[in-house]
């Protein structure tokens, strides 16, 4: 039986990958409503992505690695919450690192992100009826082509299962098979969300995430690296859109069970980054390099699902997303480069 009420005044929701570049936004959002669990191993992210949340008696952050089983009752921290009583609501599973530079260095780490990360957060919302929203990705369709490159809800990509991709690639499909199959075993009301290229304030820098790099390169006067070709393009949603789509996601009827969030705007990377150059006022250039193996061209959401059913479209249009990450990234450089390095 869903719990669609918690017993007190709010509602308590899990968060893990809590102080990841998506997860830190969505525990923010979702502070306007809930009491909100931020649970991360923080091997792929920072504590200072949350530390403006760490003031409000509705937040409380966890470090734990969630690939193994989860007992919220034996965090006493937790007792604030009621947990014991009231259980959880909500969760949104986002764990699962996703570093460009240092993808062969996660390898295992993903694998068990899609795999026993998947099993412990679905037997903890089937221990306490909870929904579930999974951040899945636009990998599962595989690589687009030149007559196939917007993806429909429906369509079967194919994946190399065996390729030095694979813990990720086919990792993500094997994990929507463990939400599948809890739906269809347990009548988990558990949600797949096929996030596509999102970019925003917080995302990593010096990890071959292109939007935050180019921005550091421009402001240094280096050139802007593109891991490709000059045909290199893929769409870019901003944050804010992301997270709005995750939590109309996990409020949508049970049946509403795949949606695609992303833009359907594609820009080549080449143009990002001149224009990125033009609005940080820099002399540098932008040069083009072999891609990073976690960088891959990636097709266009189709929308249909996601403006039907969760009357959602992506509103931040690119020049503003870009201002408000050139905007952060200079306020916050030091700091962030500082936390991104340490140990």
């Amino acid at each position: 039986m869903q719990q669609d009420t918690p017993i007190f005044e709010k509602k308590n929701v899990l968060v893990t990958g809590g102080a990841g570049f998506l997860g830190s936004h969505l525990c923010e959002r979702l502070l306007r409503e809930a009491k909100v669990i931020c649970i991360d191993d923080l091997s792929n992210s920072s504590i200072q992505n949350i530390d403006h949340l760490l003031q409000y008696p509705d937040f409380e952050f966890i470090k734990f690695d969630v690939t193994n089983p989860i007992h919220l009752e034996d965090f006493e921290e937790l007792d604030k919450f009621k947990v014991r009583f009231q259980g959880i609501q909500e969760i949104y599973h986002l764990a699962c690192p996703t570093s460009p530079k240092n993808f062969e260095e996660k390898k295992i780490h993903s694998l068990q992100a899609n795999s026993n990360a998947m099993i412990a957060t679905l037997e903890l919302a089937t221990k306490y009826h909870a929904r579930y929203v999974f951040a899945s990705s636009s990998v599962v369709y595989g690589a687009p082509s030149e007559d196939h490159y917007v993806f429909t809800e429906t369509d079967e990509g194919i994946v190399q299962h065996l390729s030095p991709r694979g813990c990720y690639d086919e990792g993500k499909r094997f994990a929507e098979t463990c939400v599948q199959t809890y739906r269809d075993v347990y009548g988990l009301d558990a949600k797949m969300a096929r996030v596509f290229t999102t970019y925003g304030p917080r995302m990593r820098l010096h990890d071959g995430l292109l939007i935050p790099d180019f921005i550091i390169q421009a402001l240094e006067g280096k050139p802007l690296v593109v891991y490709g070709t000059e045909e290199l393009n893929q769409s870019l949603c901003y944050v804010s859109d992301m997270i709005d789509g995750l939590v109309r996601l996990m409020h949508a009827p049970r049946d509403v069970s795949i949606v695609n969030l992303g833009s359907d705007r594609v820009f080549r990377m080449g143009d990002i980054a001149n224009m990125i150059i033009q609005m940080t006022n820099s002399s540098s250039k932008v040069v083009f390099e072999d891609p990073l193996l976690f960088l891959t061209n990636k097709g266009i959401p189709d929308l249909r699902v996601a403006k039907e059913h969760l009357d959602w479209i992506p509103i931040v249009d690119v020049k503003t997303g870009l201002k408000k990450t050139i905007d952060y990234t200079i306020a916050n450089k030091e700091v962030v480069e500082l936390h991104n390095y340490l140990p």
